[in-house]
C-alpha cells in the first residue's frame, strides 16, 4: 500500500513538486494545517495548531507513515512534537531548536567550528540601557534570535541606525518571539538560555565580502550526506538581498569538500538525526577562509525546482524518504538542463500595485521556456509593504525558476521573462 504522508501547509507549489516525483505512486499526500494559519499569517496560535493537527491525525483511518514540511517556523518546530508521540523518524525538538535559535546555535558552532564563526553578542532590545550599550564595533548585523525571511534583520553602521533598529525590533519582535517561546518551554534547554528567549536578539560582526552558498543535506541513522550545493548570488546594487539562487555551485570542489566536513561535525555535535537540513556558508577567497552563516532544520523550499531541472527530481524526495525511515533516493544529473536558478525579482521602494502579469503572460513564458515556473508575489490593489514575511530592505514581486545549459543562456531567459511579464505600480503618497 502507498505510504500516507501528511504535509504541513501544503500549497500548490509543493503539491505539484510532490506529485511530480519519480516515485510519487509510492505515496499519498495529505494536507495538514491550513496555509493561512501556519504560513500566511502574523499570528501563530501554537496550542491551537497542535490541537488541530493532532485531531486530524487521530481521526485519519489509515496509517500515519510520515509528517513533513518544507516551510520554516512554526512548521519546522511543530514537526518533532507531532512525530514523537507516533514514533515517527525525525530530529528531536532540542536538535531543531539548536539549529533555529540563532544565539544557541552560534554558541554551539563556536565550540565545534570556531574558525568559521564571526564575533557575536546577545542583545536584550528591551533593556533600559539597550540604546546606549552598543554590542559590537560598527558595522554589524542585528536580528532576533528567531526570525523569518530576514524580517527585523538590520545592518547597523552607526549609533543612530542602532537606535532606529531597536525601536522597530521592539514593535515587531513579539510576532515570532511569543510563539517561539512556547517551543522553548516544551524543550529541555540549558539554564543559561533563559536570558536568550524569543524576545532577544543577536548582534554579529559583518562577514567580509565573500561568496555565499548553501549545502543541502540530510542525516540518516547518524550518517550525514550533502547532495547539492547552491550558490546565493547577491543583487548587483543592493548587496543585502539576493538576485538569484543558482545550482550547481561554481565553487571548486576543494572548497566545498571543506564545507561538507564542517557540516558533518556540526550535525553530529548538535545531535541532529533522521531529517533534512541545510547550512549556509561564505567563502572568502582572498583569505581562503570559510564563514558559517546559519543552519536550517529543513530543506529549502526555494531550491526544490532547481534539483528537478538539473537532476530529474525535486529534493522533496529526500524530505519524504527520510521522514518515512528510508534512505533517500535522489537521482543525479538526470534533468533537462545543466544548471538552474531561482530569480527573485524585486522592487526597492514601497509602491501601490496597479497590475500584475495575467495568466496569458505567464502561459506564454512557460510555452517559450520549457521547464520554467513563474510565481507572482505582488497582488493588485495592495501595497508592497503589505507583503508577508518580507525582508527589511526590498519587496519581492515575482520568483522565476529557469533551467539552461549555460549561465549566459540563463540570464537571457531571465531578460525574456522581465520583458514579457508586465507589472504596473504607482507611488505611495504618505500624506
Amino acid at each position: 500500500m502507498p505510504y500516507n504522508v501528511f504535509v504541513i501547509g501544503m500549497d500548490k507549489f509543493v503539491q505539484d513538486q510532490l506529485e511530480g516525483l519519480p516515485r510519487a505512486q509510492e505515496f499519498r499526500f495529505h494536507p495538514l494545517l491550513p496555509l493561512d494559519e501556519v504560513v500566511h499569517t502574523d499570528d501563530y496560535d501554537i496550542p491551537g495548531l497542535l490541537q488541530q493537527a493532532e485531531q486530524t491525525l487521530d481521526e485519519f483511518t489509515g496509517s500515519v507513515d510520515a509528517i513533513v514540511s518544507a516551510w520554516d517556523f512554526p512548521s519546522s518546530t511543530l514537526l518533532p512534537l507531532l512525530r514523537q508521540p507516533r514514533d515517527l523518524p525525525g530530529a528531536k525538538l532540542e536538535a531543531v531548536l539548536k539549529c533555529e535559535h540563532k544565539y544557541w546555535s552560534r554558541c554551539l558552532q563556536a565550540d565545534i567550528a570556531p574558525e568559521t564563526v564571526p564575533s557575536f553578542e546577545l542583545v536584550n532590545p528591551f533593556a533600559d540601557d539597550a540604546m546606549e550599550a552598543i554590542p559590537l564595533e560598527f558595522p554589524f548585523w542585528i536580528k532576533p534570535v528567531k526570525g523569518h525571511s530576514s524580517k527585523l534583520g538590520f545592518r547597523i553602521n552607526d549609533a543612530k541606525e542602532y537606535c532606529q533598529a531597536l525601536q522597530k525590533i521592539r514593535r515587531g519582535i513579539g510576532a515570532i518571539g511569543k510563539p517561539f517561546n512556547e517551543f522553548l518551554q516544551r524543550a529541555e534547554t540549558p539554564d543559561w538560555l533563559e536570558k536568550a528567549d524569543g524576545y532577544t536578539c543577536i548582534a554579529e560582526a559583518i562577514i567580509p565580502e565573500a561568496y555565499q552558498c548553501t549545502l543541502e543535506g540530510y542525516v540518516y541513522n547518524g550518517e550525514t550526506r550533502v547532495y547539492g550545493i547552491i550558490d546565493s548570488i547577491h543583487h548587483e546594487h543592493f548587496r543585502s538581498v539576493f538576485s538569484r539562487y543558482q545550482y550547481p555551485s561554481r565553487l571548486p570542489k576543494s572548497v566545498t569538500d571543506r564545507m561538507v566536513e564542517i557540516a558533518r561535525k556540526l550535525m553530529a555535535g548538535i545531535g541532529y538525526d533522521n531529517a533534512p537540513f541545510n547550512v549556509e556558508f561564505y567563502y572568502e577567497e582572498g583569505n581562503d577562509r570559510l564563514w558559517l552563516l546559519e543552519i536550517n532544520s529543513r530543506l529549502s523550499r526555494s531550491h526544490t525546482p532547481l534539483f528537478e531541472l538539473v537532476d530529474g527530481a525535486s529534493h522533496l524526495q529526500v524530505m519524504v524518504d527520510v521522514a518515512i525511515g528510508l534512505e533517500p533516493r535522489l537521482p543525479e544529473g538526470e534533468g533537462s538542463f545543466r544548471l538552474a536558478a531561482k530569480f527573485m525579482e524585486r522592487e526597492f521602494e514601497d509602491k501601490w500595485v496597479e497590475a500584475v502579469p495575467e495568466a496569458k503572460d505567464i502561459e506564454r513564458v512557460k510555452t517559450e521556456l520549457p521547464g520554467s515556473r513563474v510565481e507572482i508575489k505582488a497582488r493588485p490593489g495592495a501595497r508592497l509593504s503589505d507583503l508577508l514575511h518580507r525582508d527589511s530592505y526590498s519587496y519581492e514581486i515575482a520568483d522565476l525558476f529557469l533551467g539552461a545549459d549555460s549561465e549566459e543562456e540563463l540570464m537571457e531567459k531571465e531578460r525574456f521573462c522581465i520583458d514579457n511579464l508586465p507589472f504596473r505600480f504607482s507611488p505611495v503618497n504618505e500624506s
